[in-house]
């Protein structure tokens, strides 16, 4: 009688760690979250430092993108695999509830490792419960967004004092097309915008990235703090193009195809962190602050501070 041979040692598997420890379903990676509230790279250029996003990877596929590192730790790259395989985190709400528990009331963001009203919040549906557990316990938020499903949730979050902050860096749809081919067009964010303040929300705009040599000169500058003012916000944040890794080496890819003459450019421009050089930002943020000043917005970002939390803090020792 002939016997195959057992392995005694199981294969290795070579599969990016996403695939051996998430659920894929519907074109999605579910994975359980051990912990939910992270902090925000000091490269990202916003004003939290502390950040909960139910999603990683964006459908947006925004080239310019700083959270894009991110998925480099699970096995996939900082590209294609950012653009299209969206991991979920399903338990995002209950381990937040768990972790505002302990919470010291600082601000959070909501949507920075992708964008939290992303395609994939149509399936799951997680906001709802994040933007309770926050109100519940009292903490500051502000959501990042591009998408108009925050719609869905604006009598939630008019009624939780949030923020949103709508990302509109430019109205050049040519530059649009370019570097946020999955994202809708500048208008429709606009409309967005006008919509949310209706609703009742506090709306400001987030101008960022502004693309050096791109979509940084002066009549580009003003044409998109015109457009804002007149769509109804109350203020603008302007932040310069970071490219830290994972995001330079995908946006210089793009940028050596699409203007070669720039990488050069870029290259005198940037530190190893991926930061502009100060005198550049300063001058861009100055333009964009006198714009601001001259249609009556604020430029900048809020000074928030801390609550005092609603749920009992949990004793350390």
């Amino acid at each position: 009688m002939g016997w195959d041979a057992l392995a005694l040692v199981e294969a290795a598997d070579d599969r990016p760690l996403i695939e051996r420890r998430a659920v894929a379903r519907d074109g999605f990676y579910e994975l359980q979250a051990r912990t939910v509230i992270e902090r925000v790279p000091q490269t990202a250029g916003i004003a939290q430092r502390w950040a909960v996003s139910p999603y990683r990877g964006c459908a947006h596929a925004c080239r310019g993108c700083g959270a894009r590192a991110g998925h480099r730790r699970l096995g996939l790259d900082a590209g294609g695999d950012f653009d299209t395989r969206i991991v979920v985190k399903p338990n995002v709400v209950e381990r937040l509830r768990a972790e505002l528990a302990r919470w010291d009331g600082q601000e959070l963001a909501v949507g920075v490792s992708g964008d939290c009203y992303q395609v994939a919040e149509e399936t799951y549906r997680l906001m709802p419960g994040v933007i309770g557990a926050l109100s519940g316990a009292g903490v500051p938020f502000t959501v990042y967004t591009k998408s108009a499903l925050v719609l869905r949730d604006a009598e939630a979050l008019a009624a939780a004092g949030a923020r949103v902050a709508v990302s509109i860096a430019f109205v050049d749809e040519r530059i649009r097309r370019a570097v946020e081919p999955g994202a809708p067009g500048a208008q429709a964010r606009l409309e967005l915008v006008s919509a949310l303040v209706e609703a009742g929300v506090e709306c400001r705009v987030l101008m960022a990235p502004v693309l050096p040599l791109l979509s940084d000169a002066a009549d580009q500058l003003a044409a998109t703090v015109r457009r804002i003012a007149a769509a109804g916000a109350r203020a603008v944040e302007p932040v310069v193009l970071r490219l830290p890794p994972g995001t330079r080496e995908w946006y210089l890819a793009w940028l050596e195809q699409a203007h070669p003459r720039l990488v050069e450019r870029y290259a005198e421009l940037y530190d190893r962190a991926g930061l502009p050089s100060q005198g550049y930002e300063g001058r861009i943020t100055g333009q964009i602050a006198q714009l601001c000043r001259v249609y009556g917005m604020g430029c900048g970002a809020p000074v928030v501070e801390p609550r005092e939390p609603r749920a009992a803090q949990l004793a350390l020792v």
